[in-house]
Parts: structure tokens; sequence; C-alpha cells
């Protein structure tokens, strides 16, 4: 008898403003554009992906393109997608030790061809 395991989608649990600031400020932390990127298309799917393409002011297929990996969206389409879903980017301090990670860990990320970024985040 073979074990069946359905596909994980995030969207189904991103049920209320708390976690979805929770799940999101996890993703920050990741420092990984493309993550945040999927993170902002889960919570628009948990959020119906028309509302927040009318609530931003942007079409469905821009919405879409904007999100999807390797896209490289613009601030004002990044801040006009969050306050449609609800939440805001906040600048937090971050400790030394933190801060020399993020840093490296974004010189790295930076130095990477954009399609080798794109597939390693597939």
């Amino acid at each position: 008898m073979s074990t069946k395991f359905s596909a994980f989608d995030a969207a189904e649990y991103l049920d209320n403003d708390e976690v979805i600031a929770a799940y999101l400020n996890e993703v920050i932390d990741e420092n990984d554009s493309d993550l945040f990127l999927s993170a902002l298309a889960d919570i628009a799917r948990a959020r119906s992906m028309s509302k927040v393409a009318e609530d931003s002011g942007l079409g469905r297929e821009s919405l879409y393109k904007a999100l999807r990996p390797g896209a490289k969206p613009g601030f004002v389409t990044i801040s006009r997608i969050m306050g449609a879903l609800g939440v805001r980017m906040v600048a937090k301090p971050v400790k030394l030790k933190t801060k020399r990670a993020v840093l490296a860990k974004t010189a790295k990320t930076a130095s990477k061809p954009r399609h080798a970024r794109a597939r390693a985040s597939t």
C-alpha cells in the first residue's frame, strides 16, 4: 500500500492577519527576493487574486507577472500589492551578527546570474 500525499499550499493556512504577518516576517528574515514574491503570491491567493489586483490597481495578469519567481517588481508595485494585502513593511534594527549574515547572503545572491537565481528558487 503506497502513501499518497497532497501538495502543500500555504494559502490554505493564511486565514487571519496575525498569521499572514508572522508568515511574511519569517520570509523577510530569509532575505530571499524570490521567496518573498512567492509569499506575497501565497497571501494574494488566500485573499483572492482578483480582489488583490483590483485593490492594488494592477491587472490580474500584471499581478501574476509581478509575483512570479525571478520577477523584479519595483518598490511602488510591491507597496501597492502589500497595501492591497493589508500589510506594510517596517524597518527594525538588526544585531551585528545578523547584519553580517544578511549582507553576506545578499552579496552571494547578487553575484549569481539572474537565470541561476530563478532556477535555484524552484
